[in-house]
């Protein structure tokens, strides 16, 4: 592969523009109509995701969220660009990816609501756990790809990162060892401007974060995140590229973070309202609306069918998140090791004894 190669391009891949037209494109085609279907309903869903999931927080029942609002274009187009086989290795902002791989909501959110596991089987769903910390990610995925190429297997891994991680050395490591073995790993990078209240401009001084894939001898390539169109076509291409034996690919998506950072953040304090006001028009979900309608594919009947399944996926998030779970306080000590040590055990029958206490030993004991 010559170097021009590894090189992505000046602009952003787009292939339908914030208005709903159709971008015309030398490489990359436009997806067919049932796949932007299916996008489209991903988008409707994701979005009703994002705003049911502020709400739990505002009521309390989720502990944190850190909405993807306006990023869905990135989470629909990694989750349809995978195929069964594959694996996606999530960030804590993926929640609408985790669902769309095929987690139920509620599943999804168990983490964010403060329990301890992450709430859903990772090897059923083929859905690594969601991850806290910046780039740890990279490097599972990069070793769980090259334990597949080892046993033969037919999987490419999809790697999610934030602008920000790409400041941490997993990244770097990540990046050099995937590069080196030639394993079949996608990273996926959201650029959303802000690694909290850092913008981009803090975090590189590279002409794009697509750039620094030639530097570990990978192609990159830059997208329209909020276009879902140039989003599948984009991925799909390095994902075929990585089962066929081609290595790895690092992705920029130029897309969005239209709130903040979570809900104990507060972005007015860094960014300029206007400045979040002006992606507004670029939104993913009202630009491949425009398209579709314009196309004659999508009318308020079907507009309304996907709204109406996905108000059933904000149903069951409500039903499950006002349900109190019951807790088993032997859980602390169950799942430590395969075995429980003799200190493990002692820990355990001092809890238990505390809590077998009967309450008028409970009142004499404060006395």
């Amino acid at each position: 592969m010559q170097d021009t190669d590894m090189l992505p391009r000046e602009e952003a891949v787009q292939l339908i523009d914030q208005d709903g037209a159709v971008v015309a494109d030398d490489h990359y085609a436009l997806p067919d109509t049932a796949s932007l279907l299916r996008a489209y309903r991903g988008l409707v869903e994701g979005r009703r995701i994002n705003d049911q999931a502020s709400a739990l927080v505002r009521q309390g029942r989720l502990a944190v969220y850190p909405s993807s609002h306006g990023q869905e274009a990135c989470q629909i187009g990694v989750a349809l660009a995978l195929a069964e086989t594959d694996w996606l290795f999530p960030t804590y902002r993926d929640s609408v990816a985790v669902i769309a791989r095929g987690v139920s909501a509620a599943d999804a959110l168990v983490l964010l609501k403060g329990d301890w596991h992450s709430g859903y089987d990772a090897k059923t769903h083929r859905v690594a756990p969601q991850a806290t910390p910046l780039a740890t990610q990279l490097l599972h995925a990069v070793g769980f790809a090259y334990a597949a190429k080892q046993r033969g297997e037919d999987t490419v891994v999809v790697a999610l990162c934030g602008d920000g991680a790409t400041s941490e050395g997993d990244f770097h490591e990540a990046m050099n060892f995937a590069a080196v073995f030639h394993v079949p790993v996608v990273f996926f990078v959201q650029n959303n401007g802000f690694a909290i209240s850092v913008p981009l401009s803090r975090q590189t001084a590279a002409p794009s974060l697509a750039h620094k894939a030639i530097g570990y001898g990978m192609p990159g390539q830059r997208v329209d995140g909020n276009d879902v169109a140039a989003v599948l076509a984009v991925l799909g291409e390095a994902v075929d590229r990585a089962r066929t034996g081609g290595g790895p690919t690092l992705i920029e998506a130029h897309t969005y973070r239209m709130q903040a950072h979570t809900n104990a953040d507060d972005d007015t304090r860094y960014r300029e309202r206007a400045e979040v006001q002006a992606w507004v028009a670029r939104d993913p979900l009202t630009r491949l609306r425009a398209h579709l309608t314009a196309s004659g594919v999508l009318d308020e009947a079907l507009d309304a069918e996907y709204a109406a399944g996905a108000e059933t996926i904000a149903q069951a998030m409500r039903d499950a998140l006002n349900t109190d779970a019951e807790l088993d306080p032997e859980d602390l000590f169950r799942f430590v090791t395969a075995t429980r040590s003799p200190q493990l055990e002692e820990q355990w029958q001092l809890l238990r004894g505390e809590i077998d206490r009967t309450p008028a030993e409970t009142s004499g004991g404060a006395r």
